[in-house]
C-alpha cells in the first residue's frame, strides 16, 4: 500500500510542473507584461514611459528565462519564471498588484470558505443519498417516479433563482436571517444558514439522481439476491451491502472536492458578500490584479492533485483489491 501512495505522490509533481509552466506562458508570453500594464492602467492612450513605470513598481521589467546581463546564478534568478512562478512551488505567493501579501490574504479568506462550503457538503451529501435511497427502496412506486420528476425540476432551474429567490422570499420577506454579509466566531452562523440552506436544496436534483444511478444499478447485483435469499430484508439490504458497495464512486466524487472547498463557492460568496477566497478571486479578475489570479489558479491546482490523492488513498480502504496494483 505505502508503494501505491508514493507512486501516486510522485505523479502529481510533473502534472505541477505542466500547470505551472502553462500558467506562465498564459500570464507572460501570450499576454505580455506590457499588454498587462495597458490593461491596469486603463487608458486609451498610454505613453510607453507609463507602461516601464509600472512593469518597474510590480517586477514585470525581468527577462522572461534568462538575464543574459546578470552574473553567474542571477541569469536564472533575476528572471519573471524564477520570481513570479517557481516560488509558487514553495507556495510563496508574493505580493499582489495592489500591494497586499497574497498568503496572508489566502490564510485569512480560506476560513469564510470553509465555513460555508464544508456543511453544504456535509448535508447535502446526507440528504441527497437519503432522497436516492428512498427512491431505490420505493423503486417502481409513485414515490420514485415523483422524485424523479422532482429531481428534473430541480436541476433545470438556474442557481441563480435559487440565490435571489431565497435572498428575496427568506431574507427580505420573512427577515429570518441577513441577505448578506458576514461577521466572525459565533456570529457567523446567522449569516450562513441562508448560503448553505440555497446550497443544499440547489443540489438535491443532480445529486440525487447520480446516486439513484449507483444504488440502481447495485441493488441488480448477485449478492443482494443472495442477501435477500438469506431472510434479509429490503431496508437491510440497502443498508448493509448496497451502501457500503456503492462507496468507490460516493468517494470519487466527495474526496476530489474536498480540498476544492478552500477555494469556495464564487457566485455564493459574491452574491452574499462572504470574504472567502471565491470572492477573492472575483474581486481579483475584476480589478484585473494578474498576481493573485495567477496565485489562486495554482493553488486550484494543487487542491485538486491533493484531491485526486485522496481519493487514490480511499480507494485502498474500502477495496482491497487497489492495494495489489
Amino acid at each position: 500500500m505505502s508503494r501505491y501512495i508514493i507512486r501516486r505522490i510522485l505523479y502529481a509533481f510533473p502534472l505541477l510542473m505542466g500547470v505551472n509552466i502553462l500558467t506562465f506562458v498564459l500570464f507572460f508570453i501570450i499576454n505580455s507584461p506590457d499588454d498587462m500594464a495597458r490593461m491596469q492602467l486603463g487608458q486609451k492612450h498610454v505613453t510607453e514611459e507609463a507602461v516601464a513605470n509600472w512593469k518597474q513598481q510590480h517586477g514585470y521589467d525581468l527577462p522572461l528565462l534568462w538575464n543574459s546581463e546578470a552574473q553567474h546564478q542571477e541569469k536564472l534568478t533575476k528572471t519573471i519564471f524564477y520570481q513570479k512562478s517557481v516560488g509558487l512551488f514553495l507556495f510563496r505567493f508574493g505580493v499582489s498588484d495592489s500591494g497586499r501579501n497574497i498568503g496572508a490574504d489566502i490564510k485569512e479568506r480560506m476560513w469564510p470558505s470553509l465555513a460555508v462550503a464544508l456543511p453544504t457538503l456535509l448535508v447535502g451529501l446526507l440528504v441527497d443519498i437519503s432522497f436516492a435511497l428512498m427512491m431505490v427502496l420505493f423503486r417502481n412506486s409513485y414515490l420514485e417516479h415523483g422524485g424523479i420528476v422532482l429531481c428534473v425540476i430541480l436541476m433545470s432551474v438556474s442557481s441563480l433563482f435559487y440565490i435571489i429567490g431565497g435572498q428575496f422570499l427568506i431574507g427580505k420577506l420573512l427577515k429570518l436571517v441577513p441577505i448578506s454579509g458576514y461577521d466572525g466566531g459565533f456570529a457567523a452562523l446567522k449569516f450562513l444558514i441562508l448560503p448553505v440552506l440555497i446550497g443544499v436544496f440547489s443540489g438535491i436534483g443532480s445529486g440525487a439522481r447520480w446516486y439513484r444511478t449507483l444504488f440502481l444499478e447495485e441493488v441488480e447485483k448477485d449478492y443482494v439476491r443472495t442477501a435477500r435469499a438469506k431472510g434479509l430484508t429490503e431496508t437491510q439490504t440497502m443498508f448493509r451491502h448496497v451502501l457500503q458497495n456503492a462507496m468507490i464512486p460516493i468517494l470519487t466524487g466527495v474526496v476530489v472536492i474536498l480540498p476544492l472547498l478552500f477555494m469556495g463557492s464564487l457566485i455564493m460568496e459574491s452574491f452574499f458578500s462572504i470574504p472567502g477566497l471565491g470572492s477573492y478571486t472575483i474581486d481579483a479578475i475584476n480589478s484585473q490584479d494578474f498576481a493573485i489570479v495567477r496565485a489562486m489558479v495554482f493553488l486550484g491546482s494543487v487542491l485538486y492533485v491533493i484531491g485526486l490523492l485522496l481519493t487514490d488513498i480511499s480507494y485502498t480502504l474500502v477495496d482491497p483489491r487497489v492495494r495489489l496494483s
